[in-house]
């Protein structure tokens, strides 16, 4: 059983937060495979939680008429992964969720949930800064819109008000059309691991397929919350694909930018291997995808 004090079933967001504002031990649970494991373990038990499982405006992709591209907060995993739009446009970030979890986690937990967790090992925060996605969210005093890259303060920490919702993400046309990447998650076994550290990378080409245009390299686990190496990324803009020397330079650079720690998971040293590893083997795969060749 979960020692849990009341719970409320919201139809909509504004019943949501009315919700929230009512009882101050009040907390949102969408897939609830974050929240109840805090019950669970007695870290959250006592509280009221506020469900927004069933409010059927947070669940979708859609292709805004301006080309951008929505993603409900609601959506499951899985349907990110299958859907349509995402295949098409972003299916980088279809494959970084699919490592999340077994099947029953994917089929529940949401891409609101993921990243208002709050957790560096999220398997979607990485993308999602690569993607320079923005969050909205709606509470008492109306609607805000906050970039995911400025969306966390901590470990396990966010801007968002507790009386906040998480509606929907938005990525803009311009920071997926002409891009290609690839996610690469490391973990000490293939399923249902959380991520000893995540890594990112995002290419534009030009049109000949010689050339950098642009980079993004994005990190989860390298820090207390996920991040971008925007050094890094600089460094290699304009570079020939085949440049080894700003390839290396790419990963060494991405060192000087992030701060992973020790865990029982990895050490810190281990972490900072492959970082640097990783960012060589995202960005070659990233390459192939854009059309590029590139030898790895």
């Amino acid at each position: 059983m979960f020692d849990i004090k009341s719970f409320y079933d919201a139809k909509s967001v504004k019943e949501a937060i009315g919700y929230l504002v009512n009882d101050p031990d009040a907390e949102i649970i969408s897939g609830g495979t974050d929240v109840l494991i805090r019950v669970r373990e007695g870290k959250d038990a006592g509280r009221s939680v506020v469900s927004i499982h069933n409010i059927e405006e947070l669940k979708g992709v859609k292709l805004l008429e301006n080309g951008d591209l929505w993603i409900g907060a609601g959506t499951s995993f899985s349907h990110i992964t299958n859907d349509p739009l995402i295949q098409k446009y972003i299916p980088m970030l279809g494959e970084a969720v699919d490592l999340v979890g077994g099947p029953q986690i994917r089929n529940t937990g949401t891409i609101g949930g993921n990243i208002c967790n709050g957790a560096t090992s999220a398997d979607s925060a990485s993308t999602m800064w690569t993607l320079d996605a923005a969050a909205v969210l709606e509470g008492p005093k109306g609607e805000r819109t906050v970039p995911v890259s400025q969306f966390y303060t901590g470990p396990g920490r966010t801007v968002r008000d507790r009386c906040e919702v998480c509606k929907y993400f938005i990525i803009t046309k311009d920071n997926y059309e002409g891009w290609a990447g690839h996610y690469i998650k490391y973990g000490k076994r293939k399923a249902m691991e959380i991520a000893t550290l995540g890594c990112a990378v995002r290419v534009k080409l030009s049109e000949d397929k010689k050339r950098f245009e642009d980079v993004r390299l994005g990190y989860g686990v390298a820090g207390p919350t996920p991040l971008r190496c925007r050094n890094a990324e600089e460094g290699l803009k304009g570079c020939e694909i085949t440049d080894q020397e700003a390839v290396e330079a790419f990963g060494k650079t991405a060192l000087t930018e992030v701060n992973p720690r020790s865990s029982w998971r990895a050490s810190k040293e281990f972490r900072i291997q492959l970082i640097e590893e990783l960012s060589k083997r995202a960005l070659y795969e990233a390459v192939k995808k854009a059309g590029g060749e590139i030898n790895a």
